[in-house]
């Protein structure tokens, strides 16, 4: 006897159901997202994209069953029943049973345990970014273009039977029906009435040929137009046509994200912190969305740098506060590589506000006169518990000329961070 083997081609393996999976967590999902929520506030930042045990309470994931009601006459009987008669009430146990277990058991006697279980981190990310966008996002320049359509391009005498455009095959056919026959069908009726007028007038003899003779060779050619009408095919093979599609590049999403973030002494490193946490959930947030998208990074305090990803996040370095060279740096690296009619322009900004006030007015004449008008977005967020600086009220005056395209919010405590991302990021209503 022969073995069988069993191979198993099933795409969720090791008894896993994706389907189930994606319906119970789209069931859960306020339960879902507010442990993703409060798993940010207390992460740091090393471990902010990890996955995270979710629990639930047994109360939310009860099903409704069918069940018989109450009604009609039951007896039942309870072995065992030495101290209680019918109309008696049983009184609730009162604390646990004296077993092993760790705990304590419910004052009232009932209990329930949560059912927990853990999203990966790929569903994290997709709960912890889920309705947020970037703002404006236009689709601009073809550039290194990945996605394409299929746009009509007229008809094809090949293709595939699901493409089959009969209409146009049947005109094609009929023109061509036409074409082939039209000579012939009329020579026949000249032909014809040829050989009705010598039917009907036969007493007029022809020098060559005698009636009789003319009326066969008539006849006969008659049936030989007749057959060749005949052959012409009702619809042939060149007579087909299908619908033809091209594929055509479309234009790209392409964008760019600019991220300055202030390191002067005034920023404490609990403040650092802080930005450095924003900016991770920026960076995130762009690089799970978004495919074809560059982030630079800028650090400043008295000067301005752009840096690489791992300077931007970990360098110590420090200073004093001159915000406008931030400012100044990007229009230039905009200027020299990302042209507005090419990209999707943003900017986000952080710092705790601090600046020679000199130097706000300036900013706030930059901003509002050679950035935004370059870019889609424009997001400012002022991390510190204090009273606001001479820059949040430069940049409350270009708020007010520009909401659609700029925005400001305050961070007092790591616990704001998430809230405030989602309010700067938030999906806007169509």
């Amino acid at each position: 006897m022969g073995m069988t083997h069993v191979v198993d081609r099933r795409l969720n393996g090791k008894n896993k159901s994706a389907v189930n999976r994606e319906r119970f967590l789209r069931r859960y999902r306020h339960h879902i997202k507010k442990a993703v929520a409060d798993a940010v506030q207390r992460r740091s930042i090393t471990d902010i994209e990890r996955g995270e045990h979710v629990s639930i309470p047994t109360k939310d994931i009860d099903e409704p069953i069918f069940h018989h009601g109450p009604g009609g006459h039951r007896e039942v009987v309870h072995p065992g029943n030495k101290e209680f008669v019918a109309g008696d009430t049983v009184p609730k146990p009162q604390g646990g049973g004296g077993g092993q277990g760790q705990g304590s058991a419910s004052p009232d006697g009932e209990g329930m345990d949560e059912f927990a279980f853990q999203i990966t981190q790929d569903e994290f990310l997709d709960f912890l970014f889920d309705d947020l966008e970037l703002p404006n996002l236009a689709r601009k320049k073809l550039k290194d273009t990945e996605a394409f359509k299929y746009e009509r391009a007229g008809f094809t005498s090949q293709g595939i039977p699901a493409k089959l455009d009969v209409v146009r095959s049947l005109r094609g056919a009929h023109a061509r029906r036409l074409g082939l026959g039209g000579a012939r069908k009329r020579k026949l009726r000249e032909l014809e009435a040829q050989l009705a007028e010598l039917k009907a007038h036969p007493e007029e003899p022809d020098p060559a040929f005698s009636p009789q003779d003319q009326i066969d060779a008539l006849e006969a050619e008659i049936k030989r137009l007749k057959g060749n009408l005949r052959r012409i095919p009702w619809i042939d093979e060149i007579d087909l046509r299908y619908r033809q599609h091209v594929k055509k590049p479309k234009p790209a999403t392409s964008a760019v994200m600019f991220c300055l973030m202030d390191v002067s002494g005034s920023m404490t490193q609990v403040h650092k912190d802080i930005a450095k946490r924003f900016f991770i959930l920026l960076y995130l947030f762009l690089k799970k969305n978004y495919k074809r998208i560059e982030v630079v990074f800028i650090r400043h305090h008295t000067s301005a740098k752009e840096v690489d990803e791992e300077e931007f996040f970990y360098s110590r370095e420090t200073g004093g506060t001159i915000v406008s060279s931030a400012l100044k740096l990007m229009k230039q690296i905009v200027d020299a590589r990302y042209s507005p009619s090419e990209w999707n322009i943003y900017a986000a900004q952080a710092s705790d506000g601090d600046n020679w006030n000199d130097d706000s007015p300036i900013c706030g004449k930059i901003l509002a006169d050679q950035i935004l008008p370059l870019v889609q977005y424009y997001a400012y967020v002022e991390i510190t518990p204090q009273d606001h600086q001479m820059l949040w009220y430069e940049y409350e005056k270009i708020l007010k000329q520009d909401p659609n395209s700029f925005a400001m919010q305050q961070i007092a405590d790591p616990g704001d961070i998430y809230p405030v991302f989602r309010q700067l990021f938030e999906r806007k209503a169509a």
